[in-house]
């Protein structure tokens, strides 16, 4: 049982892979690509998801174990130290623009997988430690703001036309990530507004978390280009925007054409497993701390990455989400699968 913490070193692979890139011209500076989008979505057609869980005494011991906890922790020096690198390597002498975007999508990888995905764990906490490790995680991506909309809008929101997060049925990917990167933004600083007004403290000052995300965030770009070139910095830049699409790429598989129902004008049911797409397969799970467990997840938001749950009601997606991802990316394919599950589920739900 003290072993089982080990499966999760699997997301260590993905820094390898990079590494990987970082070294070398060609198509080995593609392999995070290739080892996130081919091997691992290849793998998990033939390997049979695991919808187990464990037993209470089983949760109750892996509940406090720490060293849950400090493998998050450990990521974040490395996603910096990661950074550095990559700012080093795009410069590297003899590169063509095909090995510096092979480079550039390895960056943006990490950022995602590394940065937003382990910042959303570490947000979900209570201590001041994990959300200040959260944000430093969230900083590089240039996405600071879903530390706000996610915790405080998103979970409350979720499956619902308030969400900008949530998908709707019919609505193509990229249709989605315009919806939901613009309205997302302006949910978070909807939500801090409200709060400081709450609160009788001027939007306008440094007790506003949006503004100060704002100035670290473009601070973070210009210290790139001053202590760089622009050059690095817009390559940078090209890492983080594709790490913001990866995500809302993820958000768009997680709630696709899933709602809850209204019970008034301003009430929805409560989120239950049923709002949210569920996948067991393991690799999926192992390398992004168990997000693909989403069901779970938005059930109970506080439940710590390492024990939740599979439930037998929740919908179930056909493969992982690396597999999930590349499928949402071409639409026709996308809406034959997907809507067809979708009416099945709502046939079993309004019967």
């Amino acid at each position: 049982m003290k072993y089982r913490v080990l499966k999760y070193l699997t997301i260590f692979l993905l820094p390898i892979a990079v590494a990987i890139s970082f070294t070398s011209k060609g198509l080995l500076a593609y392999m995070p690509i290739l080892f996130s989008f081919v091997l691992i979505p290849f793998i998990e057609l033939f390997i049979k998801p695991d919808a187990s869980n464990l037993s209470d005494a089983e949760l109750e011991m892996i509940r406090e174990d720490r060293l849950y906890d400090y493998i998050l922790y450990a990521l974040v020096p490395i996603l910096y130290a990661f950074l550095i690198w990559f700012m080093f390597s795009i410069q590297e002498d003899g590169l063509t623009i095909a090995d510096k975007i092979g480079r550039l999508t390895g960056m943006g990888i990490l950022l995602g997988a590394m940065g937003i995905n382990v910042a959303h764990e570490l947000g979900h906490r209570r201590s001041r430690l994990e959300q200040t490790l959260s944000k430093l995680l969230l900083l590089p991506a240039q996405y600071m703001h879903f530390y706000v909309e996610h915790n405080q809008g998103h979970h409350k929101n979720v499956s619902t036309d308030e969400d900008p997060a949530s998908a709707k049925y019919k609505e193509s990917l990229y249709i989605f990530w315009f919806r939901s990167i613009i309205f997302s933004y302006l949910s978070a600083w909807n939500i801090e507004n409200k709060r400081l007004k709450r609160k009788n403290s001027a939007v306008f000052s440094f007790n506003n978390q949006m503004l100060n995300f704002l100035l670290l965030q473009v601070g973070f770009i210009a210290i790139v280009g001053l202590v760089f070139d622009v050059e690095v910095m817009l390559y940078y830049c090209a890492a983080f925007v594709f790490a913001i699409l990866l995500l809302e790429t993820v958000n768009y598989v997680e709630h696709y054409g899933l709602r809850r129902k209204k019970l008034s004008e301003n009430r929805y049911e409560n989120a239950q497993p049923i709002h949210s797409w569920n996948s067991n397969h393991v690799i999926g799970r192992l390398i992004l701390f168990e997000l693909s467990r989403h069901s779970d997840h938005h059930y109970n938001p506080y439940k710590k990455y390492q024990t939740l749950s599979n439930h037998n009601d929740n919908p179930q997606l056909p493969t992982g989400y690396p597999g999930m991802m590349l499928l949402s990316m071409i639409p026709p394919l996308w809406f034959l699968i997907m809507n067809k599950k979708i009416k099945t589920l709502n046939a079993i739900h309004n019967s």
